[in-house]
């Protein structure tokens, strides 16, 4: 890849709709919209706006960068969803990045991130060779350290980073809190 490549990232794994724009290490656009709902609405548009605030169009794309969870269910699919469609009409790759990498992205190491997963739950993973393996040998003790990036620009920034290896996928821990009904049996028409 091209150290001055430029990758739109995006990301709606949250209540939000978010989207940074990055040419090799420098920041063009960047972007994060609150809202509970209406992403999906919101993504393309949202997507159009950055890349027309920097002067850069769909065409001048080097691949795509797209935060696959864990986070919203349904949000998650919104943003892969669109990374995978994007890729295939621009012929450019979509590169996956997990919240978590992201927010790990550029902080020392040995390192644990830990993201609320609601509930009274936290989605957690460790990084570096010597993590400890239980969070109580780093925490409350270790030091605290924010992301040093917010969320779309560090997924750029992990994506500028990693080679293409194939479409990205949600990162589902768990599935999702709804299943949708059964399917009606099938209705057997006589023309007869």
């Amino acid at each position: 890849m091209r150290s001055d490549a430029l990758i739109l990232a995006f990301d709606t794994s949250a209540a939000h709709c978010a989207a940074a724009l990055l040419s090799g290490d420098t920041l063009l656009a960047q972007v994060e919209e609150p809202m509970a709902k209406g992403q999906a609405e919101r993504l393309l548009p949202l997507l159009e706006e950055v890349l027309a605030s920097a002067g850069k169009t769909w065409a001048d794309l080097d691949r795509l960068a797209v935060c696959t969870g864990p986070g919203n269910f349904t949000g998650v699919r919104i943003a892969v969803a669109a990374a995978r469609g994007l890729a295939l009409g621009l012929n450019i790759p979509a590169i996956g990045v997990t919240v978590l990498e992201a927010r790990a992205h550029a902080l020392p190491r040995p390192l644990v991130v830990a993201v609320d997963a609601r509930r009274d739950a936290f989605y957690v993973q460790t990084f570096g060779p010597d993590t400890p393996a239980r969070l109580s040998d780093i925490i409350p003790e270790g030091p605290q350290h924010p992301p040093l990036f917010p969320l779309a620009e560090a997924i750029a920034r992990v994506a500028a980073t990693r080679d293409p290896d194939g479409p990205p996928s949600p990162f589902y821990l768990r599935g999702a809190d709804a299943a949708p009904p059964s399917d009606p049996p099938p209705v057997i028409l006589d023309v007869g």
